[in-house]
């Protein structure tokens, strides 16, 4: 089955009770049983819940994976990801990380005992030579946030691979329709569903895709014991943003492309960050990996000021200027402000990330427009 079939069909059958071709909401919160132990296959909705099953068995074959495991935020995902280990176990990721996730291994987890470092992961032979006896997880972003460098998923899982490490992908910059990084040796791979997935800004959601059916047991275990599940409304939603997710992405990254490309020519702007670029760090490795270049953008100003920075973010009219990415409408943010605050600045700017970077999270509009707005709002800059 291909892609633009699974998001409408993979996991999905007419209600059975009515017929309606659009999963039911199921608003419960248990099931009743004919008898002690006797049910339906649905015992309590933390535990399971109907509307939540098909979602999970869609998200599953988008990642051509075996099991998916939903969550209520994409950081209620990671959480359960970072539980699968113990105080004293070290997790490796990219340096160039989102501030959620930095915030949560560090802050959360590190007095709990978590061990974690930050690396450039652009070559995979220094993601080997980085690892340490107590290594038990390799974090990758990739497109990471906000710089979008590009990370080798084959080369460094085959290494992790080899060492009895787990690898865990979040795919949130690309989405499942970009890349899927279990066909190229992840163990996990993450989504805050929020983003592209869901795709119209309505909605907080995560999920995790497996292929190990052991593995997908225990992430379960987690997801009821912990108790971070979604409400089966998000469910719905989610599944409602899912049959459109080809064409949104497909129309984000070609106007991405378009705006990288008028930016980089653009007389105020000194650097645009956009994997599609032949001179951008490991271009060869995002165009084997990935189906498009997706339609994250990032870029300075010539005017490298936070003042020049904030005319522009505050200029835009259909830009909003807001957190958060991946929807239908084009946003625009300040990572070191919003996003990536939580990170300390010394180590933001060791990757590049400036007081003044801007990014754009691209939508489905009118490509023309949106260049025009961001002209407007360079020039008063």
């Amino acid at each position: 089955m291909k892609f633009a079939t699974k998001v409408i069909h993979a996991g999905i059958e007419p209600d059975p009770s009515t017929g309606a071709i659009m999963t039911p909401v199921f608003q419960t919160s248990t099931y009743v049983q004919e008898a002690p132990g006797a049910h339906k296959g649905f015992e309590y909705a933390r535990t399971q819940n109907p509307t939540r099953a098909v979602l999970e068995k869609n998200l599953a074959a988008l990642e051509n994976g075996a099991d998916a495991v939903c969550f209520s935020s994409g950081l209620a995902a990671q959480d359960a990801v970072i539980k699968l280990l113990r105080p004293g176990d070290e997790v490796l990721s990219v340096n160039d990380l989102y501030g959620g996730s930095y915030r949560q291994m560090v802050r959360v987890y590190g007095p709990w005992g978590l061990k974690s470092r930050y690396i450039d992961m652009a070559d995979a032979t220094s993601v080997e030579a980085a690892i340490r006896p107590e290594t038990r997880m390799l974090w990758i972003e990739t497109p990471t946030n906000p710089m979008l460098n590009i990370v080798d998923i084959a080369a460094v899982c085959a290494i992790a691979r080899e060492k009895g490490i787990l690898t865990v992908v979040d795919n949130t910059f690309a989405s499942p329709y970009l890349q899927n990084p279990l066909d190229l040796g992840a163990d996990i791979v993450l989504h805050s569903a929020t983003k592209y997935i869901g795709g119209h800004s309505d909605v907080v959601h995560g999920c995790l895709i497996v292929k190990d059916s052991a593995l997908a047991e225990g992430l379960h275990f987690i997801q009821n014991a912990s108790g971070a599940v979604p409400g089966p409304q998000d469910c719905f939603l989610i599944l409602r943003g899912i049959k459109t997710l080809h064409l949104r992405v497909q129309r984000a990254c070609e106007n991405a492309a378009a705006i990288a490309r008028h930016l980089a020519a653009h007389p105020k702007v000194e650097k645009v960050y956009w994997p599609g670029f032949e001179h951008h760090p490991n271009h060869g490795v995002a165009r084997k990996q990935m189906r498009m270049f997706g339609a994250m953008v990032s870029f300075d100003l010539k005017n490298n000021t936070p003042e020049a920075a904030r005319t522009v973010l505050s200029g835009t009219r259909l830009f909003a200027l807001a957190e958060s990415l991946g929807g239908v409408e084009s946003l625009i943010g300040h990572p070191a402000s919003m996003t990536h605050a939580s990170i300390p600045r010394e180590e933001r700017l060791k990757v590049g990330l400036t007081d003044s970077l801007i990014r754009l999270s691209v939508g489905v509009e009118d490509v023309s427009d949106l260049i025009d707005d961001l002209d407007a709002a360079i020039a008063k800059a």
